[in-house]
């Protein structure tokens, strides 16, 4: 049985799918500490703002939505496409502590309140999280408990955005030895955090590629992960190339995911390029492939809506919306 959503929340989520179905085709540009790495050192804030706002600007003409954030994205959000949706982030880049005991921090002075009051559709919370970190995991639910309660207060549905990370400092994320643990880590914390009310999951994708080929546990461990989460999820792409993205969108739409929310696979090439040559591959490469991913995400994913209904209609509804 569907679960009931207030106005705003199903709003919200109907403004960031397909027009022609309740799927996710978003993109994700809110990198902050990373975007600077990708760029000249002495680039501006101008510059840097500009360029964000010529990505996004072009591909909202297609995607379901965009995601990008309050440091460089506001000259984006205001030029983007009125069709797209949008999605603010509420974290700081990056994370405190160290490399296996990983803490998230909010963006100071920046709330649910004023991401409703900027036009936004949705709140995105990133945080870094294993479920055996015992301590560290029991309060990082606190907070996205928190977040939650902050953005369906204003009515405004969260997508929350879960990475992993080893917590032995001698394992690399990257390695066979993290690979191997990687999709009984990933669909866990599937379990775990979509108990917590986030109205999304934005998941990364379940096995580590370099070290599995096998596209039959490709599927098999999307479908474990569409069976332990209690909330729709959509695949991020986590900054592999197109050719590897695709393949794992098409086996996660295939089992269960809502669709996607990808980034740097689509655009990651235009940030360096003049002028010129960025708006060239905007209006080719990266809109051939967005519409790619898009039309898997349109015909194989699952829609939202088989978790979530509009709120009834009745003459005085408004007498009692809080």
């Amino acid at each position: 049985m569907p679960k009931q959503l207030t106005p705003g929340r199903y709003r919200g989520l109907k403004s960031a799918s397909l027009a022609e179905a309740d799927v996710f085709g978003i993109i994700a540009f809110d990198q902050r500490g990373s975007y600077r790495k990708m760029m000249p050192a002495d680039a501006s804030y101008q510059t840097l703002a500009q360029v964000k706002g010529e990505i996004i600007g072009a591909l909202s003409q297609e995607a379901s939505a965009i995601l990008t954030d309050p440091t460089y994205g506001l000259n984006a959000a205001m030029r983007m496409s009125p069709k797209a949706g949008l999605l603010l982030a509420l974290e700081k880049s990056g994370y405190s502590g160290d490399s296996s005991y990983r803490k998230t921090e909010l963006i100071p002075g920046w709330t649910p309140e004023k991401i409703r009051k900027a036009g936004a559709s949705a709140v995105k919370l990133m945080v870094y999280y294993h479920p055996g970190s015992g301590a560290l995991a029991d309060e990082l639910e606190c907070l996205i408990r928190g977040v939650v309660a902050d953005c369906h207060a204003w009515d405004l549905p969260l997508f929350l955005e879960p990475m992993s990370y080893s917590l032995d400092a001698a394992i690399a994320k990257d390695s066979a030895e993290f690979a191997a643990e990687r999709p009984a880590v990933v669909i866990e914390t599937a379990r775990r955090l979509s108990r917590c009310g986030a109205d999304v999951l934005k998941m990364e994708f379940p096995h580590d590629i370099k070290f599995s080929r096998d596209r039959g546990a490709w599927r098999q461990a999307c479908a474990e992960l569409s069976e332990a989460s209690s909330a729709p999820w959509v695949l991020l792409s986590a900054g592999v190339d197109f050719d590897q993205f695709k393949p794992q969108a098409q086996a996660a739409c295939e089992s269960g995911a809502s669709g996607f929310l990808a980034g740097r696979a689509i655009w990651k090439e235009a940030a360096a390029m003049s002028l010129s040559d960025r708006a060239r591959f905007l209006d080719s490469t990266a809109r051939d492939r967005l519409r790619q991913l898009l039309d898997i995400a349109a015909g194989s994913a699952r829609p939202w809506t088989d978790f979530y209904c509009a709120p009834p209609s009745s003459e005085d509804w408004y007498e009692s919306y809080a």
